[in-house]
């Protein structure tokens, strides 16, 4: 659902590509950005990859994580549960007014979810929404096949056969959102068997790399950065 917004000429956020960056002082920059900024302030996109770190969210529970080992656990306040971010993984922060914008959070939501859906799409995988579990998901047997999900999975695995391959997080502030996506591209995925990811015992994390599909990091950041830009062009 859209909200009156002001008319005039397009404007698209400003895409700020920042390499490895590690997750702590990131977030505390996106917190100072959110904070400091005015109506007049730009929108921006920050694509970034962060060092191997697991990340809690407010409603994160403590039994979903199963085994750190040598990898920090950062506490943030985005929404969701534990997840892990490391290179080989593009991750994409979108700092938008959503006033400005003419949106609420659902629909932002849904343009960040469309934005991976399209990246995927450029790479010949379909990707899949899972109605009540934010992120993208792609079938295992068939991730390049065009066939929907359908409304008749079962309700005790509404996961069965998928691969999750972007997960979501967001926060919002005064009508201003940072956090955002993370998209699997090549990556070891072996810190996603020490977590419920999101909260959701033995799902199975997938990335492109596992799909069969040769991409490196900053061709796809590039890619899902361009259709960000397009979701969040005002």
């Amino acid at each position: 659902m859209t909200i009156a917004a002001d008319q005039g000429p397009p404007i698209p956020p400003l895409l700020r590509p920042l390499g490895r960056v590690p997750y702590e002082p990131t977030v505390d920059a996106m917190k100072a950005f959110t904070a400091g900024r005015g109506p007049e302030t730009p929108d921006e996109i920050w694509i970034v990859e962060h060092p191997p770190v697991f990340t809690q969210g407010l409603a994160g529970k403590s039994e979903h994580l199963l085994d750190a080992g040598d990898v920090p656990v950062v506490q943030t306040n985005r929404g969701g549960q534990v997840t892990y971010h490391g290179p080989g993984q593009v991750v994409a922060y979108p700092l938008v007014d959503l006033r400005r914008q003419g949106i609420y959070v659902k629909e932002f939501v849904f343009r960040l979810e469309d934005a991976v859906l399209r990246t995927l799409a450029d790479f010949d995988v379909t990707g899949h929404r899972v109605p009540g579990a934010p992120g993208i998901y792609v079938k295992l047997a068939d991730p390049f096949g065009h066939a929907a999900l359908g409304n008749d999975r079962p309700a005790s695995d509404p996961f069965q056969g998928l691969g999750k391959i972007a997960a979501l997080g967001v926060k919002v502030s005064n009508h201003c959102t940072y956090h955002g996506v993370a998209l699997n591209v090549a990556m070891d995925l072996q810190p996603f068997e020490r977590i419920n990811p999101c909260g959701y015992a033995g799902l199975k994390t997938v990335a492109l790399a596992t799909l069969g599909v040769v991409a490196d990091w900053a061709t796809v950041a590039d890619v899902l950065g361009r259709h960000l830009g397009a979701r969040f062009t005002r």
